[in-house]
């Protein structure tokens, strides 16, 4: 059956408002739980888990300029998320917090991933900032309740610390990211900029004793057709008593995505 070209084209002009409106319901579902305060850092003392990542990454065909865009943005999202307070029961959202990223508010051109494409976009690069907020939830009791992966494996591992697939994407208003907080403890989200890096960090009002191991399995480049190349992992985590006892062994994700690079497989080196 061809498609109708009458459909297609309501759905490209309705489909923004929709995902909008849900976006909307949802917020208003969880009620006064996203409303968080800020707080200073001397009353959240006890460390828990800090990460930092570089500004400025050598990108094959990528314009540095959008990186340095991306650090204007980075700047802007910085002024609504640095040392917000998620106390036992509350809710975190990216987006409820940052806003839509507009031109008017002074948002620039970064980098966007498109269907494993990369092209410029306003607003472009706070996914960096998803991605280590995520990254560091995950070594806290804190629960992720939205999180949503990227497709494509867009660009080669180059100096990875990280598992792949350990990230989480963000677009405006569909695609957030939401942590809440099952403790009695209340919690501390640290961010800021170096000259060089996108720092964070999670600190609490009272000493967590539990720690966390964040590791991968599973790890498979295959050949999925002439040309097309997949990437598969599971993303787990081994969680620690203060004697050092492993309590648990859980799932956190399973990635699949489309290679947008040619792999050099273990199959080749025969």
């Amino acid at each position: 059956m061809q498609p109708n070209p009458v459909r297609a084209a309501a759905r490209a002009v309705a489909g923004p408002a929709v995902r909008r409106v849900r976006r909307e319901i949802q917020w208003r579902s969880c009620g006064s739980t996203l409303r968080l305060e800020r707080g200073s850092a001397e009353s959240y003392p006890h460390a828990v888990m800090e990460h930092e990542t570089p500004l400025f990454r050598q990108l094959a065909g990528v314009d540095q300029q959008l990186q340095r865009n991306k650090v204007v943005n980075l700047r802007l999202a910085l002024e609504r998320l640095d040392g917000l307070i998620l106390p036992p029961g509350q809710r975190f959202s990216f987006w409820w917090h940052v806003r839509k990223a507009t031109a008017r508010r002074g948002f620039l051109d970064g980098v966007v991933l498109s269907h494993g494409q990369v092209v410029a976009g306003v607003g472009g690069g706070l996914c960096q900032l998803t991605n280590l907020i995520y990254w560091m939830t995950l070594h806290t009791p804190l629960t992720v309740v939205e999180r949503w992966r990227h497709s494509y494996d867009v660009f080669p591992d180059t100096g990875r610390t990280q598992p792949f697939g350990s990230g989480a994407t963000c677009a405006w208003p569909v695609l957030d990211l939401q942590i809440t907080n099952p403790t009695t403890t209340a919690f501390r989200l640290g961010l800021g900029l170096s000259n060089t890096h996108l720092q964070g960090a999670w600190t609490a009002d009272a000493a967590v004793t539990t720690t966390y191991q964040v590791y991968e399995s599973d790890h498979l480049m295959a050949n999925a057709g002439p040309g097309v190349f997949v990437r598969h992992n599971v993303v787990k985590r081994r969680t620690f008593s203060p004697a050092g006892v492993q309590m648990a062994d859980e799932l956190v994700a399973v990635n699949e995505a489309r290679m947008m690079y040619q792999p050099f497989l273990e199959a080749e080196r025969s």
